[in-house]
Order: structure tokens, then sequence, then C-alpha cells
């Protein structure tokens, strides 16, 4: 263990994306949950997940974003937990569970007791998901508890792995092109008196990752997200509460701070498999080694990145309590980059080296989201 305690204890004490939904339904009037937000009282709510859309950067460009600007001042801002990356955090969205719990640890992880990465946008065909995050989700328990729930998403991530694990067990409502999600958002949130319905903005987190979230083509999907938001809000019945948050920020890195780790394959020793993504790696050693390991990156990066053990992560709350099932999937060893740095693979991870905009590490860019509520 290291002498100093890790950073991350503003992040561990913070109220996070996984209270988001619970809260929600506490709004909506079912019982046993607790509103940890402070979200108005509706009988329907809708609730948008825009990818990418931190809170830093929505703040930043308040002119590109009218419709969501005006929410900002009665607006929240949580953080997404570890790591801010889109998978874990649609996860503890759609579960109310922090990291730990669901189990979906990061971009990729390793899967326990074999020499395998799972990708957990993409999936493994091997892996069932319903075995790899056996929790019922939010989306579940609520329309359960008596209030219709459904999600609407794009046609492709109907049934895939991220989607059975983050929003599974209601009826899934395809749309097949931006123009119709509006429409089919009001015609299920209406079908009841009451309801919650979910959907996903992926585009903005597209583009930062292909052009970076300072270029031109960053600023134009802002606006475009920022009007098509103002015409769901516009296409829903009144009384219905529009519920707009986000599941991590983003930074772009300069081409000085990408480090190739196959230019110096001894920081590979005694690592199995090298895994997470470029701002939040997870390395597995051979066993006993996880010591040695951190010590030799620590060693050579210094302030540039935060190195940490998987006990001394767990000790800092980054994952929240981490059940038996999901501990082996976290790395023995994490490497998170600090400031303008990552460490990439060529080997493993080549199509990383063409990104511009990334996300999943501790820095505030990365970790605050908004939660904006329009009713």
């Amino acid at each position: 263990m290291s002498a100093d305690p890790v950073p991350g204890g503003a992040i561990a004490d913070s109220v996070r994306i996984d209270a988001v939904l619970p809260s929600v339904a506490a709004a909506l009037g079912v019982p046993s949950w607790t509103d940890r937000i402070g979200l108005p009282s509706a009988a329907r709510y809708v609730v948008v997940l825009v990818d990418g859309l931190g809170a830093d950067l929505l703040a930043e460009h308040r002119d590109l974003a009218p419709y969501l600007s005006s929410l900002l001042d009665g607006g929240h801002t949580l953080r997404s937990g570890l790591p801010s990356t889109t998978a874990t955090s649609i996860t503890s969205l759609g579960t109310g569970l922090p990291a730990g719990q669901h189990g979906l640890v990061g971009y990729t992880c390793r899967i326990p007791g074999t020499d395998r990465v799972i990708n957990s946008l993409r999936w493994d065909d091997a892996v069932d998901p319903r075995t790899w995050q056996p929790h019922p989700t939010m989306l579940e328990r609520i329309d359960a508890a008596g209030v219709p729930t459904s999600a609407v998403n794009k046609a492709e991530f109907e049934g895939s792995g991220l989607t059975v694990c983050s929003q599974g067990g209601v009826p899934f409502h395809p749309y097949a092109s931006i123009y119709e999600r509006a429409d089919v958002v009001a015609e299920v949130s209406e079908a009841t008196p009451r309801s919650l319905v979910y959907t996903y903005e992926s585009t903005l987190d597209h583009t930062g990752h292909q052009h970076g979230c300072a270029s031109q083509q960053w600023r134009d999907r802002l606006r475009g997200i920022d009007a098509d938001l103002q015409d769901l809000r516009d296409a829903l019945a009144p009384g219905t509460a529009l519920l707009i948050t986000a599941d991590h920020g983003m930074v772009d890195l300069p081409a000085g701070g990408r480090f190739d780790v196959e230019s110096e394959p001894s920081l590979l020793d005694d690592v199995q498999l090298f895994a997470g993504e470029a701002r939040f790696r997870h390395l597995y050693t051979r066993t006993g080694a996880e010591q040695e390991v951190a010590q030799r990156w620590r060693a050579r990066f210094g302030d540039a990145a935060l190195v940490v053990t998987r006990d001394e992560a767990e000790d800092a709350g980054w994952f929240g309590t981490i059940d038996d099932r999901v501990r082996p999937r976290i790395g023995d060893v994490l490497v998170l980059g600090l400031g303008d740095f990552a460490v990439f693979s060529t080997r493993h991870f080549a199509i990383e080296m063409s990104m511009v905009g990334f996300h999943g590490s501790i820095s505030e860019a990365e970790t605050r989201i908004p939660v904006l509520v329009d009713l």
C-alpha cells in the first residue's frame, strides 16, 4: 500500500450517476426510493443520457446550447464514478449501482479465469450479459413497482450486451433515425398516465473522439443536439419532466502526451494482460507482482500518471463496494493519465492513436456530469 492516501475522495464522497434513477423513482412516487438529487415530482419522466456532455464542457460552451444553458442555473452536478467511461457509467445509471457491484469496470477488462479481454461496448458472444451483470436494472424495478418503464434507442442496440446489462427487463422501442426519436419517446411516454422513458444520444462523444472537443465539428454537434433536445421537450405532454444527464466529460490529448508502451516493453514485465483504455489502464500481473509493477510505472511516469494497486483503489472507494465476483475483473495495477498524458499500445489498441478526445480518468473535466431538469 502507498504511504499517502490515494486521490479520488471527492469522487468517492460525491453523489454519483448511480443516484439518478433511484431519485427519479422517488420523484415518480415509487415507495422505498430516496431522492438524493432534489428532483421535482411528476407523473411522467423522460431521461436522456447525452454521451460525452461533461458539466465543464457545457458550462464552457453555454453560448452554443441555449436550451441546455437555460436549465443550468437550476441544475445539479454529479460525478460519473471511475473509470469515467461509457459502459461503466451507463450501467451505473441503469442499475443504480457502482461499478464494483454491477461489474462493468471499464471499456475493456479481463474475463476472470481466462487470458481474454472483453470489450464492454462490442461484447463477447461467449459471455452471457445476464450472468456478467446479474442485478435487476432500475428500469425493471421501477416498472415492477407499477410505473410503466421503457427504453427508446437505436435499433442496432436492441439485445446488445450493454443494453441487457443496463436497460434489461423492460420493453425496448427502436427507432431507425434521429428524426423519429422524439416521436417515439413522446408516444411511449404518453401511452400511460404514469411512465418513465430512457433514451440515449451518442453523437457528441463520437465527434469528440474523432475530432476533439475543441473542434468546430464538436461545437456544431453540440448545437445540433441542443436543438434536438428542444424539439423533444416540445413533443412531450405538459407535466412531463425531461431530465438530461451525461456519462462523462472529455479532454483532448496532444501528440506529445501520448506514450506508446510498445516503445518500452520492459514496462510490461510481469504483466499478463493489458486492458482498459488510454486514460485508465488495467494491468493484470503475475501473482504477487503487483507492487513491483506499480513501483516501476510510478518511477517511470512520476506526476504524469496516477498509478495504484487494485487494493488501493478499493480502499479509496473508486468502484464503491466491490463484489467478490467483480474483483478479478479489475486490474491488479491501474494507470490513470493526468493532465495531457495517456498510455497507448499500438499493438493492442491501435485505433486509439487516431483519436483526439479521451476520457476515463479522474479529472473534473472527465468526471463532472450535469443533471438538468425541465418541467
